[in-house]
């Protein structure tokens, strides 16, 4: 069964304003969903989701079911984050067993492509993985929490170049970042969760920027996990903690929000995730509501 909510007309950004989509019902069998946790959309328009169960579900635009696979392993957690990649495939943080998984679109498993698979704190070794992101030249951004909290950096094919951060709360440190996006310029743009904040750096791990404070008043944030950029000037943040998305100018000023706390149309428990479409809607990752909400914002 697919739950749909469409609601017609003119979206103003707000905690009232009803999305002009919803979808998504609990449960395990193939189409439904169990918290999912990350949500990446590629050039057709087709949604990938990852939940609780550890299975990648892929649907079109409107939430219609269209295939899906699971991860290889799940006994020590599930994975967390979902990417696609300039070349069309798909990586996935499988964060509890220290690597990233690659996969065609269909689910088919790239040979040789996995980074790390090795807990540890050297070069290439991974703690827990949460985000990949890929900047204009191929290289590979992985970031990850627990022992390390991090950011490694790879060539297009997989050598490491260099890492940045350290657990901690001074600048340049991270408390898990769980998100990451890079901008024209190829800086990249950290959702630093547990501090959160806000951190921008360069390909090369130098601070550029820094914004953000604990708290639920317009331009605070209370556990920021999901991170996105509109290429317009403006960066929309995800906030796990104050169940709703921010929209920011890029120096950080709070610009609008959208959601609050509950489980009617337009309201959000726990979401993780955001990810625009290509018509430039916003698909928000309503985790706790087993379900992902569509707005124009």
């Amino acid at each position: 069964m697919l739950l749909l909510v469409s609601v017609t007309g003119c979206i103003n950004a707000g905690p009232s304003a009803l999305p002009e989509l919803v979808w998504g019902v609990q449960g395990v069998e193939p189409g439904q969903l169990e918290k999912p946790r990350a949500i990446a959309i590629d050039k057709h328009d087709e949604i990938y989701l990852v939940d609780m169960t550890a299975r990648i579900q892929v649907y079109d635009a409107d939430g219609h079911y269209l295939r899906g696979w699971k991860s290889p392993e799940s006994k020590n957690g599930r994975p967390t984050g979902l990417t696609i990649a300039k070349n069309g495939r798909l990586f996935v943080p499988d964060t509890h067993y220290y690597r990233v998984l690659v996969y065609e679109t269909d689910g088919t498993p790239v040979e040789g492509a996995t980074l790390g698979g090795k807990r540890g704190s050297g070069p290439g070794e991974f703690g827990w993985v949460t985000d990949v992101a890929e900047d204009s030249a191929g290289n590979i951004y992985v970031s990850e929490y627990g022992e390390n909290d991090r950011i490694q950096k790879f060539s297009r094919d997989g050598k490491f170049l260099l890492q940045w951060g350290g657990n901690g709360e001074a600048l340049g440190q991270f408390r898990r970042p769980q998100s990451m996006a890079i901008d024209g310029d190829d800086h990249v743009w950290v959702a630093d969760s547990c501090n959160h904040r806000v951190q921008v750096f360069d390909g090369e791990g130098k601070l550029i920027s820094h914004w953000g404070e604990e708290g639920s008043a317009p331009g605070q944030l209370y556990y920021p996990y999901g991170i996105l950029l509109d290429g317009k000037g403006h960066v929309y943040v995800c906030e796990y903690g104050n169940e709703r998305v921010q929209k920011f100018t890029l120096d950080g000023k709070s610009v609008g929000i959208w959601g609050k706390s509950g489980r009617a149309s337009g309201e959000l428990f726990n979401p993780w995730a955001i990810a625009f479409d290509n018509e430039g809607r916003l698909n928000v990752l309503d985790s706790n509501n087993h379900r992902v909400q569509r707005i124009r914002f």
